[in-house]
């Protein structure tokens, strides 16, 4: 590793980014409620919403990044200030007007900044990858999802530490957050390279090279597969720990140690990825998730330990599939010369639609089963809570696994 390699700078910038990742799905809405009284059913409306927004606005956002690439550096910054702002402003301002119309538009500010940093840090990436050598698409993807990674890990747990020292501890965590990102956003500013101005196609020009390629195509398609196991347990684990396992107040460490997990098995996939190439790594570690989902499904009422070596296990092969498919991703851009923001604006929504359609498709099917959180459940709405859990993942991880063993996949180790 040398010096003018800067790859410390891109983990730190992926940590930022991360950290404003986690207040949106989790830290936000229970500050809300407690602090300000708004009910749970508007919270939830609200949340669907802007989820629903922040979906449809990523191919937009990608075209945005694109259309202003020559003055990246300056866009960045003003995104990185509206990031801070409106996470200021959510945790560390008395809402001027009702507090849910004022948690909408903080919310607003933040993900459309989030989205529009990550489209560009990932876009970025794929030339960065190509002045590493031979390894850099897999050499950057390790130090930027370890990043990331370890981010949502501080953004879990510094609420918590902060709450033994301030009486106010999501303030200090908009204070903390403020000086994190003052330090990312310059250890990254001489990594945004400026190219120089050329006529701007419409958002329609922009994607069809995307998906006009077949490659591109199934790659999209299989990232929709792969992150959709993780999108419904997500959106089913705070349920599976309270009612299934009976271990409420357990969310928060086992949660910690599935994301730390992750942190530490992305440079571990991405040295194996290096050595042995990037597909039978990925297809390991996809085997991994669904080894860990079939245990789930046959655990029950205080199996706290084995669920935390499913957290474990099922983190570590998370960490390969935030590594290795974006890696890959990016190899096939740089080989086909395709825009890479409107190309990650893609890959965003796509990962983005999983969490949505979980949202939309799996919690009215749960309780269409009969099953109701925070309740006494009868052993076949439980049941059928696993099932959905566990069991369904399973299904589509396999689905995820023949469709990446018959794509032939640009190799992330060589050069374009």
């Amino acid at each position: 590793m040398t010096g003018r390699d800067r790859l410390p700078a891109w983990s730190l910038f992926a940590a930022l980014i991360a950290m404003a990742g986690l207040p949106i799905y989790i830290h936000a809405p229970k500050f809300y409620v407690d602090s300000y009284g708004t009910s749970l059913a508007a919270m939830g409306f609200t949340l669907a919403a802007l989820r629903l927004i922040d979906v449809v606005q990523d191919p937009a956002l990608g075209w945005l990044a694109e259309a202003t690439r020559p003055n990246r550096r300056i866009g960045v910054a003003l995104a990185v200030a509206l990031m801070v702002a409106s996470l200021a402003a959510l945790f560390a301002v008395a809402p001027p007007v009702a507090p849910l119309v004022w948690f909408a538009l903080c919310l607003t500010g933040l993900f459309s900044a989030f989205s529009f940093l990550t489209i560009c840090f990932y876009a970025e990436g794929v030339a960065k990858a190509g002045n590493l050598g031979p390894q850099g698409h897999l050499r950057l993807a390790g130090w930027r999802e370890g990043g990331s990674l370890l981010g949502v890990c501080l953004a879990a747990t510094a609420p918590v530490v902060l709450g033994a020292v301030s009486a106010q501890p999501f303030t200090a965590f908009a204070v903390v957050f403020a000086a994190v990102a003052l330090l990312a956003t310059l250890a990254m500013n001489r990594e945004w390279r400026g190219h120089p101005a050329s006529p701007s196609p419409g958002p329609i020009a922009l994607f069809r090279p995307i998906l006009a390629d077949p490659l591109s195509r199934r790659l999209l398609l299989i990232a929709l597969l792969n992150a959709a196991p993780v999108a419904v347990t997500s959106t089913l684990f705070l349920f599976f720990v309270e009612s299934r396992l009976a271990a409420p107040g357990w969310e928060g460490p086992l949660l910690l140690l599935f994301f730390l997990a992750a942190a530490l098995s992305t440079p571990v996939w991405s040295l194996l990825a290096r050595r042995f190439s990037p597909r039978p790594v990925l297809l390991s570690a996809m085997t991994l998730a669904i080894l860990a989902f079939l245990w789930t499904l046959g655990l029950g009422t205080g199996d706290l330990i084995p669920f935390a070596l499913v957290s474990a296990a099922s983190g570590a092969a998370l960490g390969a599939d935030l590594t290795l498919l974006p890696a890959i991703f990016a190899s096939r851009l740089a080989q086909t010369g395709t825009p890479e923001a409107a190309a990650f604006g893609l890959w965003s929504f796509v990962s983005k639609l999983s969490l949505a359609l979980a949202a939309l498709i799996i919690l009215p099917a749960l309780d269409a089963l009969g099953f109701q959180p925070g309740q006494t459940n009868g052993e076949s709405a439980l049941l059928s809570l696993t099932l959905i859990y566990a069991g369904l993942p399973c299904v589509l991880k396999i689905i995820a696994i023949g469709l990446l063993a018959l794509t032939r996949l640009p190799d992330p180790t060589k050069e374009p």
